[in-house]
């Protein structure tokens, strides 16, 4: 055995054994209905419209196990008083979408925070659930023991969604055990959608949170790794296809993995509804209030997180504000990998 086989063999072994230490905490019983907001809707004297906001935040917590990362547990807390303090002035995020949550420790994050409904997408152990079509022979063929693809899923997805509103459902798939290249391999990464039920709003949000195979990170080559990739948003497309109501809005946000990969973003364009964030106030609608930074013409090709939207049938939706959280350095290091990324959304109707 190599020196390089040696250690990888010794790091999932630790991950492996670490991932079973502790435990997560079990979301109540849906439908969850506890009250942590009251939302402020007006209405407009001249057209009659009301309307409302929801704020949603997605963020990869980097919530990675010892030996592959260490000493996260400040970074956790950190992230934990923010929130706090937030919603103790009324500025809070509606909903926060978690991706990378793997450890107990980082799981817990938004309930320490104060959300008072919560879900959690995907375990180690669950199956896929809607019926994929088999895998291309030759990518099952080259699987690789030594860059995770035939260790076994390890890990959770890392998926939460913590709510400060009524979560009343929740469907939810991991991706195929195969479906997947390199050391994404060793997470049971997958998607989840909940219904979320915002008092005096005529329907009912639907909100999607994802965390789809990395790249380069992975440790295999760009070709595997986009094959999974494309596999993986066409499970996706099965699952919204089963459950997804086209009469209520929509909201999806995650950790796609697309930045400067054309192939990818598109192939998610074709496949997921809505309309994406960044594209929408760059190009459609410039009357974003956009404070975060922008590289170049096509914002969505730089990042690795996105957000997006669909109307329903009453309820017309669309972005308002484009902010960036957790971006600031704490003790020297970045809490994360990723900035948090928080879009506030408008929701409007006509009155009965």
């Amino acid at each position: 055995m190599t020196l390089r086989r040696a250690m990888m063999a010794w790091v999932v072994a630790m991950v492996v054994a670490l991932a079973g230490c502790g435990s997560h905490l079990h979301p109540a019983p849906l439908p969850q209905a506890k009250p942590g907001k009251v939302p402020e809707i007006v209405t407009d004297a001249e057209t009659g419209k009301q309307q409302t906001q929801i704020s949603v935040l997605i963020y990869n917590v980097a919530g990675v196990p010892w030996p592959i990362r260490s000493g996260r547990h400040p970074a956790f807390r950190k992230m934990e008083r923010d929130l706090t303090r937030l919603h103790n002035e009324g500025r809070g995020p509606d909903l926060m979408l978690l991706q990378e949550a793997f450890t107990p420790r980082s799981g817990r994050i938004g309930k320490n925070a104060g959300y008072v409904n919560w879900v959690r997408g995907p375990r180690a152990k669950d199956k896929i659930n809607v019926d994929a079509p088999p895998l291309d022979a030759d990518f099952i063929k080259g699987r690789r023991f030594w860059k995770g693809e035939k260790f076994g899923k390890i890990m959770s997805s890392g998926l939460y969604l913590y709510s400060v509103y009524p979560v009343t459902s929740l469907t939810m798939t991991p991706f195929g055990r195969r479906t997947c290249a390199g050391y994404d391999c060793l997470a049971n990464k997958g998607v989840m959608m909940a219904v979320i039920e915002i008092p005096g709003v005529p329907e009912p949000i639907q909100v999607m949170n994802t965390h789809l195979n990395a790249r380069k990170a992975s440790g295999v080559g760009i070709k595997r790794t986009l094959y999974a990739y494309q596999q993986q948003i066409n499970e996706i497309r099965l699952l919204l296809d089963r459950d997804l109501r086209t009469d209520w809005p929509f909201i999806y946000g995650g950790d796609f993995n697309t930045r400067r990969s054309n192939a990818r973003f598109d192939h998610k364009v074709e496949n997921i509804p809505g309309t994406v964030v960044d594209y929408y106030c760059a190009v459609i609608k410039n009357t974003c209030d956009v404070r975060l930074s922008w590289d170049g013409d096509e914002p969505w090709m730089d990042t690795q997180d996105l957000q997006g939207f669909e109307h329903g049938s009453k309820v017309h939706i669309r972005p308002v504000r484009l902010e960036a959280m957790f971006d600031e350095p704490y003790k020297g290091k970045p809490l994360s990998d990723h900035d948090g990324y928080l879009v506030t959304y408008e929701l409007s109707w006509e009155m009965k």
